[in-house]
C-alpha cells in the first residue's frame, strides 16, 4: 500500500512538473518627449495596447511620456545600452552626423508626398534604419506631428519668392539643415534657444520663428505671433526606434506584430497630421492670426530652393554621397 502511494505521488509530481510554465511577459520601457495628453503620447498608448493584444500578452510596453526618462539624446544612447526599450521620439544627430538627413528641408511639402516618402518600404525609413543600426538602433515606423511654416510678427515680403528677402530677422534651430533652408528661402536667420523664442518674439530680439510644427506655434506662440505662413518646407519628425538588445528578445512572431503596429500608425499620424494642421489654422483665425495657406504647386519655388541645399548639408558633415542617394530618392516627390 505505501509503495503504491509513493508510486501515486511520484506520478503526480513529475505530471505537474511536466506541463509547460507560463513564461513572464517581457516589459518595454516606451519613452516619449510629448506632454501626457499630446497626440503623439496617445499613439503611444495606443500601440502598447495593440501590441499587447497581438503578442497574446507575451510583450507589455509601459509607456512614459514628457520626457521622464530622459531627452532624446539620451534616449537614443540608452536604447544602444538596451536600459531603454524603445521610444517615439525625435532621431538625435549627436551621435552620426549622417542623421541629419531626417531634417534636410523640402523633400515633401504634402501630406500624400510625406505618406509616400515615410512608408516603412521606402528609401529614407530604411536608409535612417541602416544608419541607426550601427548605433544598435532599430527604426520600425514614423510619427509625423504636422509640416513646419513660418511664424512671425510681421509680414513677410513675396513669401513664396526664394529670391526676395523676406524683411524678417528669423530664430532657427542650431541645425545646418535649418540655416540651409532658411536663407535659401530668403530668411535671414538667428539661432535662438527654443525656451527663449516666445520672449524674443515679444521683445522684438527676433520677427519670425522657423522650425515650429502648425500646433506648437499655435500653443507656444500663438499669444504673440500675427501671421503663419503654411510653407511647409520640413516636418516635425519623430521616430518609433527600439533598441536591438530589446528587439532580439522578441521572437520572430512578436517582431512582425512590432512592425505591422507601427506601420499602422506611421499612416494614422500623416493622416492626423493634417487634421490637426488644419484644426490649429482655424484656431489661428479665430484668435485673429493671419494664416496663410498655399497649395503645393504654389509652394514649388521654396521647395526647389531648400532642394538646392542638399549637397551643402552633405558637405556640411551629413555626407556628400548620402545627399546624392537622398536627392535621388526624394528629388522628385
Amino acid at each position: 500500500m505505501k509503495k503504491l502511494a509513493l508510486l501515486f505521488a511520484a506520478f503526480v509530481i513529475s505530471a505537474a512538473l511536466s506541463v509547460p510554465a507560463h513564461a513572464a511577459p517581457l516589459t518595454f520601457k516606451f519613452a516619449g518627449q510629448s506632454p501626457p495628453d499630446h497626440q503623439a503620447t496617445v499613439t503611444m498608448k495606443a500601440m502598447a495596447k495593440e501590441i499587447e493584444k497581438g503578442t497574446n500578452g507575451r510583450v507589455v510596453l509601459k509607456v512614459y511620456p514628457a520626457g521622464q526618462l530622459g531627452n532624446y539624446s539620451l534616449i537614443m544612447e540608452e536604447m544602444a545600452r538596451g536600459t531603454v526599450d524603445m521610444a517615439c521620439m525625435s532621431v538625435a544627430t549627436d551621435l552620426d552626423p549622417q542623421l541629419e538627413m531626417t531634417y534636410a528641408n523640402g523633400f515633401a511639402t504634402s501630406y500624400a508626398a510625406a505618406k509616400k516618402a515615410l512608408n516603412p518600404d521606402a528609401w529614407f525609413t530604411k536608409k535612417i534604419d541602416s544608419i541607426l543600426n550601427k548605433l544598435g538602433v532599430k527604426l520600425i515606423g514614423s510619427y509625423v506631428e504636422g509640416f513646419i511654416g513660418i511664424a512671425s510678427v510681421k509680414e513677410l515680403k513675396e513669401p513664396l519668392n526664394p529670391k526676395v528677402d523676406k524683411g524678417v530677422l528669423t530664430r532657427v534651430p542650431n541645425m545646418a539643415s535649418y540655416l540651409l533652408g532658411a536663407k535659401a528661402m530668403g530668411f535671414r536667420p538667428i539661432t535662438i534657444p527654443y525656451p527663449d523664442v516666445y520672449q524674443s518674439l515679444q521683445t522684438g530680439v527676433c520677427d519670425a520663428a522657423d522650425g515650429y510644427p502648425t500646433a506648437a506655434a499655435y500653443t507656444i506662440l500663438g499669444d504673440v505671433i500675427k501671421y503663419w505662413y503654411a510653407t511647409n518646407y520640413s516636418i516635425e519628425y519623430l521616430g518609433f526606434m527600439v533598441s536591438d538588445k530589446s528587439w532580439k528578445k522578441l521572437s520572430k512572431e512578436d517582431q512582425k506584430v512590432f512592425i505591422s503596429v507601427a506601420k499602422k500608425y506611421t499612416n494614422k499620424s500623416i493622416e492626423n497630421a493634417e487634421k490637426e494642421d488644419n484644426k490649429y489654422m482655424e484656431l489661428m483665425k479665430k484668435k485673429g492670426i493671419k494664416v496663410f495657406k498655399y497649395s503645393e504647386k504654389e509652394l514649388k519655388p521654396l521647395r526647389d530652393a531648400c532642394v538646392g541645399t542638399w549637397e551643402p548639408l552633405g558637405k556640411s558633415g551629413t555626407g556628400v554621397e548620402l545627399m546624392k542617394e537622398f536627392k535621388k530618392n526624394l528629388g522628385n516627390l
